[in-house]
């Protein structure tokens, strides 16, 4: 099976599920500031009957419910080279854990590619399964995100991600 797409129903709001062969393409939530062209995401498929979507449909659910913290999915992000080392990065934030656009870059070798990195994170097209939400800006505040910041912090909230525990004190 090819490019596919169907819709899930989350507490996030519904997410568009992009599935290319066996491999996940893309979750984008409404509003996302970048979402896939229309001509991009294949045939609508019922999630209930496509295994792979069923099974990210599962596992997001259970992700949800405080029951994984890690996803086991077959992934098949398109980008560059920088966005795929920038997203690899990314998948080995702990759960619960953050960091700042700042420290991916200097793990790149050179602090002053922040910006780049923030793209990058920006242009992630798999949310929630290859954490973006856990990159928090350098005095751990809550910045961009492309499902909107109330999305991020329910998601560090889920996880009890201590840069969202310490803005509450306040």
């Amino acid at each position: 099976m090819s490019r596919r797409h169907a819709t899930l129903t989350t507490p996030l709001g519904d997410l568009l599920v992009v599935a290319d062969g066996d491999a996940l393409a893309g979750i984008y939530f409404p509003g996302h500031w970048h979402p896939p062209a229309s001509d991009t995401i294949g045939v609508e498929v019922d999630s209930r009957t496509d295994p792979l979507i069923t099974r990210v449909g599962i596992e997001l659910g259970e992700y949800l419910a405080g029951e994984r913290t890690t996803f086991d999915l077959p992934m098949a992000p398109t980008g560059d080279d920088f966005q795929q080392a920038v997203w690899a990065m990314l998948r080995e934030i702990p759960h619960g854990a953050t960091t700042s656009y700042g420290e991916l870059a200097s793990r790149l070798g050179d602090r002053n590619l922040a910006r780049r990195v923030g793209n990058a994170v920006g242009r992630n097209p798999l949310s929630i399964v290859v954490p973006c939400h856990r990159v928090v800006g350098a005095d751990g505040s809550l910045t961009g995100y492309a499902g909107g910041l109330e999305r991020k912090r329910f998601l560090l909230e889920l996880e009890g991600a201590p840069v969202v525990a310490q803005a509450r004190l306040f």
